[in-house]
């Protein structure tokens, strides 16, 4: 017993050291935040301009939330549940906007429309960019309910609207709301996509305070906000995440889950669902195909450089922030209590910052505590874990969370040690998300941006710096391969993402 009650406790600790290292780049704005003092901020806080930035900002996530929760849910259940023809096709595509990084999406939309802006580009953009991150969970969800749940509800007389409402809704809670989060943390976060439409946000001028005055009183406040807004978010999903379990014994029943009949609603479907993917992918596509038309943009000698290095920085990310996410996880799901949610939330809070303030962060530590790591991979690596953490952790608690705990307890009684036990019971069956949170993480490292920008060592050239700073320069034509590798190299990863449960899609 004494050891039982150790393990957990060794956890917590491992896991609070972690939080402390996560929160970094907000000790980094607090104590700019003191250094400038409150006589000083609270002009620059409770200004017009702060005003309108805050309207932006609230409208952008109130309304971009429900809208991906809305697409990603509906999309996962019309491929999984529904008589959709070609929904073989129809799962695969609908994660396709995911290998397309946001700001390549808004390059495309500027391309096409160049007056398109303010929220309702924000909108368009930021919802074709991001519902899949809601999308991908709740197929994977879907594809393990096991479907003697919903016939029980129909053989108690509810019909398809109820067995939904009340069977498999609650189901996909985990990744509607985990995912709903993590969309909204990129909302609040995305400075590409929204400074390519000139759609001011918080981290839109957070950037270019930073431009101007590097770590000024402004940008400083308009930093402490937006980490007030991420507060808020976290703590709404943590009271609403609920305490129900998910998990099961056993693979459920062996046959596929009865598919309700669209009948006269097929056409509609079908039809939605090609103005979204329109949207999502053929208009980026189209303007990729035109601009890489022009001219002779393949002869850059930078490019084989740039996959090389992008490719190698991705992947050390994907791999190092899912071994910091897993006893994360581990500890929120196994021993869930106010302390492990707070550990959690400090996570999600440090990975809601703009990537230029936990570049910044990062920057001023190492300089002045360890020079040696300043521009060192080591440093980009810890701010791609600091960043995309978030996408990690929700596809390791959801996995976890439906990873039974009696399978464990029935090894442990046939003379397993624990960490046996989990080794040959636990991690197989959590596997698929680890996969899931290693491929979602690796396509966030690949398209980021700004914390590369600062932070790579000197003559680090990866795909997404160099397509910004041809587009940033208006060369479009120059800016195009760089683009479309991106999306070439974000393939791979949204195939990991659907191998994991491919057998379950007929």
């Amino acid at each position: 017993m004494a050891a039982g009650r150790l393990r957990p406790s060794l956890l917590l600790v491992a896991v609070a050291v972690l939080a402390v290292i996560m929160l970094l780049p907000v000790g980094y704005v607090v104590a700019i935040g003191f250094q400038v003092g409150w006589p000083t901020l609270a002009p620059l806080v409770f200004r017009p301009k702060v005003g309108e930035l805050l309207v932006n900002t609230v409208l952008l996530v109130v309304l971009g939330v429900p809208v991906t929760i809305l697409l990603g849910v509906g999309g996962a259940w019309l491929v999984e549940r529904t008589t959709l023809p070609g929904r073989r096709v129809w799962a695969v595509l609908l994660a396709a906007p995911l290998a397309v990084p946001a700001f390549v999406s808004s390059y495309g939309w500027v391309s096409a429309i160049p007056s398109i802006g303010g929220i309702g580009g924000g909108l368009l953009v930021a919802t074709l960019a991001y519902y899949p991150l809601v999308y991908l969970p709740a197929v994977a969800t879907l594809r393990r309910l096991d479907p003697a749940l919903e016939e029980s509800a129909r053989a108690l007389g509810l019909g398809p609207w109820r067995v939904f409402a009340r069977v498999v809704l609650p189901q996909l809670r985990l990744a509607g709301w985990g995912g709903g989060l993590v969309v909204a943390l990129h909302l609040l976060s995305e400075y590409g996509a929204f400074a390519l439409i000139r759609f001011d946000t918080f981290t839109t001028a957070i950037v270019v305070q930073y431009q101007s005055t590097f770590a000024g009183p402004a940008a400083s406040a308009l930093g402490i906000v937006l980490a007030g807004l991420c507060l808020i978010l976290l703590l709404g999903e943590s009271v609403t995440r609920g305490t129900a379990r998910y998990s099961r014994v056993g693979s459920g029943a062996a046959r596929a889950a009865v598919q309700q009949r669209l009948g006269r609603a097929t056409p509609l479907a079908l039809a939605g669902l090609v103005v979204l993917l329109v949207a999502a992918i053929g208009v980026p596509a189209a303007s990729l195909l035109r601009w890489l038309s022009i001219g002779d943009p393949w002869s850059q000698r930078e490019l084989p450089g740039a996959i090389i290095q992008t490719a190698g920085l991705a992947a050390t990310g994907a791999v190092v922030t899912v071994l910091v996410a897993l006893p994360i996880a581990w500890l929120t799901v196994r021993h869930p209590g106010r302390l492990p949610r707070f550990l959690e939330g400090s996570s999600y809070l440090a990975s809601s910052l703009p990537a230029i303030i936990i570049a910044l962060g990062l920057v001023t530590i190492t300089i002045r505590v360890v020079p040696a790591l300043y521009q060192s991979v080591f440093t980009v690596v810890l701010a791609y874990v600091i960043i995309f953490l978030p996408r990690a952790l929700v596809s390791l608690r959801a996995g976890i969370a439906q990873a039974p705990v009696s399978l464990e307890e029935a090894a442990r009684s046939l003379g397993r040690s624990p960490l046996v036990a989990r080794a040959q019971v636990t991690l197989p069956l959590i596997l698929p998300a680890l996969g899931a949170g290693a491929a979602l993480v690796g396509l966030g490292a690949a398209n980021e941006l700004t914390a590369t920008l600062l932070l790579a060592p000197s003559g680090t050239r990866t795909l997404a710096t160099q397509f910004w700073s041809a587009s940033s320069s208006v060369a479009y034509s120059d800016a195009a391969p760089y683009a479309l590798l991106l999306i070439a190299l974000s393939l791979p990863s949204v195939a990991i993402l659907f191998l994991q449960t491919r057998k379950r899609v007929r």
